[in-house]
């Protein structure tokens, strides 16, 4: 495989061999690995480090590897947003897995397509290997396009990725749009959500880099790609992960499957809005909340 993977680690030994497993077998030409320092507070969690580390010594196929290894730590934030600017000034574009996300094998050749489809298309940015089990509303074409980056493996460019702020500074600036957010959502719901989030980032209250990746991405009248045959699944979920802590969810059991090749393009640069409502109801269940809701009203009206 020629496109460079970059590979994001920090604690976790036991879900970090697993990824680097699938990665071993793909057998790309160039790996890039970023790694968090361990916290001071944390007793253990430097043997742990230490640990994940010595995992990418198992290299044992024709691969130049790049590290990029913080002695302290830096936050998820900080780290990845960091480390993913040091990997797109090393290479043009990368395949890129965190320690948790277990890809399909066809998952690096999806990429790499693509990456090579689209890689002078200034419309798509962003390529999932995710689609946290939500169908396009055509499945017999391979993938389709979408408004929401998932980050659970995926792709991109150094030409996409030079948009990126992480701090989110033109927030201001974003804000006097108006009336223009408004149809980049499919409801008042999800633009609340959104906006909430991307305010937490811009304030330093959420510890997090992605929501700054989906909003560049937004900003730039960019479309991200997600597959109809999900390729990744996140094998993080538990009391040790940073955000993905509960096991009970439906995303923490995604199944995936093979993508099939050729691939099967869209005709059409059109986002499927009707698969970006059903991946934000699922997402935070506002379609079993609505439901609730409805039964309560009519509950209600009956005691009029």
């Amino acid at each position: 495989m020629k496109t460079p993977v970059a590979f994001l680690i920090f604690n976790r030994p036991d879900t970090t061999k697993k990824v680097f497993d699938a990665i071993r077998q793909a057998k790309p030409q160039k790996l890039l690995v970023v790694a968090d320092g361990p916290r001071a507070d944390r007793p253990g969690e430097a043997e742990k480090c230490e640990a994940t580390r010595k995992i990418i010594k198992l290299v044992d196929w024709d691969c130049e590897v790049l590290t990029n290894y913080s002695d302290v730590n830096l936050g998820c934030k900080k780290r990845i947003a960091s480390g993913l600017n040091w990997v797109f000034e090393n290479v043009e574009e990368a395949i890129i897995l965190e320690d948790d996300c277990l890809p399909h094998p066809t998952f690096f050749q999806f990429c790499q397509e693509l990456l090579e489809y689209y890689r002078y298309d200034t419309r798509v940015m962003h390529i999932s290997g995710c689609n946290y089990g939500v169908l396009g509303s055509f499945p017999d074409q391979s993938y389709y396009f979408s408004k929401v980056t998932g980050i659970w493996g995926w792709a991109s460019w150094r030409r996409a990725w030079k948009w990126y702020d992480v701090d989110i500074t033109f927030w201001s600036d974003f804000l006097k749009q108006g009336k223009l957010l408004q149809s980049i959502f499919i409801s008042e719901k999800e633009l609340k959500v959104r906006f909430k989030n991307w305010e937490g980032v811009h304030l330093g209250k959420i510890d997090t880099w992605d929501y700054s990746w989906h909003l560049t991405c937004i900003c730039q009248g960019g479309l991200a790609i997600k597959p109809n045959h999900n390729l990744v699944s996140n094998i993080g979920f538990g009391s040790e992960a940073t955000h993905t802590k509960s096991t009970r969810t439906h995303f923490a059991h995604l199944q995936t499957e093979a993508m099939q090749f050729p691939l099967k393009h869209p005709k059409f640069m059109l986002w499927d809005s009707d698969a970006e409502k059903r991946y934000f109801q699922q997402m935070y269940n506002t379609g079993s909340l609505n439901r609730l809701l409805s039964v309560f009203k009519k509950l209600f009206n009956s005691f009029k």
